[in-house]
């Protein structure tokens, strides 16, 4: 019976390894004092080689990384999230459309205002989708938490 349990282990390992499910994309959430009420909430996507993140206006086809912000009434948002790094611009043959993308890392900031002097925190989830030359993962949704303001 052992015997017969330890082969069906072995056997299911090879499985359950190929089952796990790819995450090109690692992000990282901070924020940055810039004055006194005004702050910089940075998501940094870091890209697996191979690998690239699309743009908040991509093009047709691909879902474009997109950011939903929590309502708090001590942050106010000021203008639209900014993107820091290299863009792509290529056809697709796929989509059929000129996409824009990102490869490596790319850096997205909002910047917000604080109402008064209390600590609070900047809540939200960011939308993005992840394609490498053979495939396209699905659209992924990530919560994010970022502390601004107080001391």
């Amino acid at each position: 019976m052992k015997k017969l349990l330890t082969a069906l282990a072995l056997f299911a390992l090879p499985i359950l390894a190929s089952a796990q499910i790819e995450n090109p994309v690692k992000w990282s959430f901070t924020s940055k004092k810039v004055n006194a009420t005004t702050y910089e909430v940075h998501a940094t996507a870091t890209i697996e080689n191979g690998w690239h993140l699309y743009a908040q206006e991509a093009g047709e086809g691909p879902v474009p990384t997109s950011f939903k912000f929590t309502k708090n009434p001590l942050v106010t948002a000021d203008g639209k999230v900014k993107e820091n790094g290299k863009l792509h611009k290529s056809f697709d043959k796929n989509f059929n459309s000129e996409l824009k993308y990102y490869e490596n890392t790319v850096n997205f900031v909002q910047t917000v205002t604080v109402k008064g002097k209390a600590a609070t925190k900047v809540k939200g989830s960011v939308e993005f989708m992840v394609c490498d030359d053979h495939q396209c993962l699905p659209p992924k949704e990530v919560e994010f938490a970022v502390s601004v303001g107080g001391k």
